[in-house]
């Protein structure tokens, strides 16, 4: 994708305590970066983590992340978390976030969550009115 293709864009700067010896973004931010990301994007589809889906009796639990690094974020770099939800089936739900300094492509990955019971912990499917939250978000073209 191409970053103007993402609704979400969620600006950070990289900071000393996150970069390593050879100067450069320790790998393991990436997914903190992404953890970040997806926090945003629940809060501007109007159900802020971990309250507004808790308030409805459901959680989300990650079964999988990945992360490919395509270029290196250093110290004080301005980077952008781009977040979307690329998929939703019955009970999980695919998002494909990506991180970029201006308009190069640093890392790219794949979040997927499953929905469950918080008190069983077993999946249950994703509420409509989730459904319907994020349909509609990413429904609305990216802003220029």
């Amino acid at each position: 994708m191409a970053r103007s293709d993402y609704r979400l864009l969620h600006t950070l700067r990289v900071r000393w305590a996150e970069v390593d010896r050879q100067g450069i973004v320790f790998n393991g931010h990436y997914l903190a970066y992404f953890d970040i990301g997806v926090t945003e994007y629940w809060r501007a589809i109007g159900y802020p983590y971990p309250d507004g889906l808790a308030k409805h009796g459901t959680d989300l639990y990650v079964v999988k992340a990945t992360v490919e690094y395509h270029a290196s974020a250093v110290y004080d770099d301005l980077i952008a978390i781009g977040m979307r939800c690329a998929r939703i089936g019955n009970s999980s739900m695919q998002f494909l976030p990506e991180i970029y300094r201006r308009d190069e492509l640093l890392v790219s990955g794949e979040l997927v969550y499953v929905n469950a019971d918080p008190a069983t912990k077993k999946p249950a499917p994703v509420p409509d009115f989730l459904r319907e939250a994020i349909g509609q978000f990413e429904a609305v073209p990216p802003a220029i």
